[in-house]
C-alpha cells in the first residue's frame, strides 16, 4: 500500500497553478532544465516510486521541479511505515531485508513452522550467520515445539536460539503452561523492524494478516529493548517483574508490553479507555473474538450512544471451538447495536483496533481472555496519518469481501447447537 496514489502524484506534479519558467528566468537560465529521469534516480531510494515518474521528460518550469522533489521526499517518508496484510508479500520483504543484514538479526515469534516457508527463513538465517551476522531467535516452546533438531544446521552455524517455557508437569501447571510468549518481532541491523500478527508458517500464506514494517529509529530503539529483555528472561518460569512488563511513551506512540496478569491486563485496559472515549466509530479486527464482560459492556455502551461499532472476524477461523463460543455472544451483541463482519475468502488473522479514524492499535494480541490474561503480547498505539490511511484501505477491502451477521439464522439455530455453546462456554478463559 502506498499512501500517495499515482493520480495524486501527477496532479501535484503537473499542477496548472505552478509558476512558469519565465517568471523565474532572472534566477535560472534555460540550462537549468532538469531531466526528471536523472533527478529521480538520484533522489529516490525506492524503485516503487520511480515507476510512477515520466522517462526522459524535461521540466520547463522550476516550480514544477520543486513540487516534484517535495512529492518524492513525501513518498520516501511514507516508506517509513508500510503495512502488510498479505503474508506472501511480507515474507518476501522480510527475506530481502534479512539478505541485506550486516550486523544483527533478532527474531521473536510464537510459531516457526517446519515447512516450506520455515525452510526459506532457515536458509536465509544460515547464510547470514555464516557471513558473521549475529542472529538470535526467541521461539515459544508451545507454538514451535521443544524439539530443536530442525534448527540444528543454523545452531551449528552460530545462531543462538532460546525456547520460551517448556511445558512442565507441576503445581498450577494449567495456568502456568498457558502463559505463552505470543509476541512477533523481527529487527534487522537496528534499521528495520516488523511487528504484528504473523507467525512464520507455510499454511498461513493465504491468511489475511496485519503487520507493520518500519524504519522509525525511535520505535526501533524500543523494539530492541523489548527483545533483549525477553531474550534475557526467556527461561523464567515465574512472571518476570522487571523485564517484559514496561510500557513506553514516545511522541505520539505508546508501546505496550503485556505479560500474564489477572489484574493489570494493560492492553485490555487501554482498549477499554479508547472505546470509552470513542465518539464516531470503533473497528476491531481479530481472529478470535471472546472478550470479557467489561469489554462487551463498553462496546454495547458505545453503540448505545451512537458510535458505529464494527467487529471484523473470519467466517471460519482455524480454531473451530472459538467460532462456536463466539456464536453464543454474536446475537446478544448484535441486539446491542454491534455490527459483525465475517471475512469469507480465508482466515482473517489480523489484530488491530481503530477509534474514530484517528487512533489505532497494531498488536500481536487477540481480542480474547487468553491474550489479555495469560500471554506475553505487544501492542503499538499511535496516530500516524500514513498508517491510518493504509488501515482504512485495509478495512475497506476486508468489508468488501465480508458477510453481515444473520440475526434471523442465529435465532433459529437448533437446541443442540445452543447446548454445545453452553458446554464449551467455560473454555473461553483458555481460548
Amino acid at each position: 500500500m502506498v499512501f500517495y496514489s499515482k493520480n495524486h502524484f501527477f496532479s501535484e506534479l503537473f499542477s496548472e497553478s505552478a509558476k512558469t519558467f519565465s517568471e523565474n528566468k532572472k534566477l535560472y537560465s534555460q540550462k537549468a532544465f532538469i531531466s526528471a529521469e536523472h533527478r529521480c534516480v538520484k533522489c529516490l531510494k525506492q524503485k516503487e516510486t520511480a515507476k510512477y515518474l515520466p522517462k526522459k521528460k524535461y521540466f520547463h518550469n522550476f516550480a514544477d521541479y520543486i513540487r516534484k522533489r517535495r512529492m518524492c521526499m513525501m513518498m520516501q517518508n511514507n516508506d517509513k511505515y508500510i503495512l502488510y496484510d498479505d503474508n506472501l508479500k511480507m515474507y518476501d520483504a522480510m527475506l530481502d531485508d534479512i539478505g541485506r543484514a550486516k550486523r544483527v538479526i533478532f527474531l521473536e515469534t510464537f510459531r516457526f513452522g517446519r515447512g516450506a516457508m520455515g525452510d526459506k527463513f532457515l536458509l536465509a538465517l544460515y547464510k547470514k550467520a555464516k557471513e558473521g551476522v549475529s542472529v538470535k531467535l526467541l521461539l515459544d516452546a508451545w507454538g514451535t515445539g521443544r524439539d530443536l533438531s530442525y534448527f540444528q544446521p543454523i545452531i551449528e552455524a552460530g545462531v543462538e536460539i532460546r525456547l520460551y517455557r517448556k511445558v512442565r508437569l507441576t503445581k498450577g501447571m494449567l495456568a502456568k503452561n498457558h502463559c505463552r510468549n505470543h509476541r512477533k518481532l523481527l529487527i534487522i541491523d537496528s534499521e528495520i523492524a516488523y511487528m504484528g500478527s504473523s507467525n512464520i508458517t507455510a499454511y498461513s500464506v493465504s491468511w489475511r494478516e496485519l503487520n507493520l514494517r518500519t524504519t522509525d529509529h525511535k520505535l526501533l530503539t524500543v523494539f530492541r529493548r523489548s527483545f533483549r529483555d525477553s531474550f534475557r528472561t526467556y527461561n523464567k518460569y515465574d512472571i518476570p517483574m522487571v523485564a517484559s512488563n514496561k510500557s513506553y511513551h514516545i511522541d505520539d506512540w505508546t508501546f505496550i508490553q503485556e505479560y500474564p496478569d489477572s489484574v493489570r491486563q494493560r492492553i485490555k485496559r487501554k482498549y477499554e479507555n479508547l472505546i470509552r472515549q470513542a465518539k464516531k466509530s470503533i473497528i476491531i479486527e481479530t481472529p478470535y473474538f471472546l472478550p470479557g464482560h467489561n469489554l462487551r459492556k463498553e462496546l454495547a455502551d458505545a453503540a448505545k450512544r451512537g458510535v458505529d461499532v464494527r467487529v471484523h472476524v473470519p467466517y471460519n477461523s482455524d480454531v473451530r471451538v472459538v467460532d462456536i463460543i463466539r456464536r453464543h455472544y454474536a446475537g446478544i451483541l448484535h441486539r446491542a447495536g454491534i455490527k459483525f463482519k465475517f471475512y469469507v475468502p480465508a482466515n482473517l488473522h489480523a489484530k488491530s483496533v481503530m477509534i474514530d479514524g484517528e487512533i489505532f492499535s497494531l498488536s500481536s494480541a487477540n481480542f480474547d481472555y487468553r491474550s489479555f490474561r495469560y500471554q506475553y503480547e505487544i501492542a503499538l498505539v499511535g496516530k500516524n496519518p500514513s498508517i491510518i490511511q493504509q488501515l482504512k484501505q485495509h478495512y475497506a477491502y476486508t468489508e468488501q469481501y465480508s458477510r453481515d451477521f444473520d440475526y434471523d439464522t442465529w435465532k433459529q439455530r437448533s437446541g443442540i447447537e445452543k447446548l454445545v455453546e453452553w458446554i464449551l462456554l467455560p473454555l473461553r478463559y483458555f481460548m
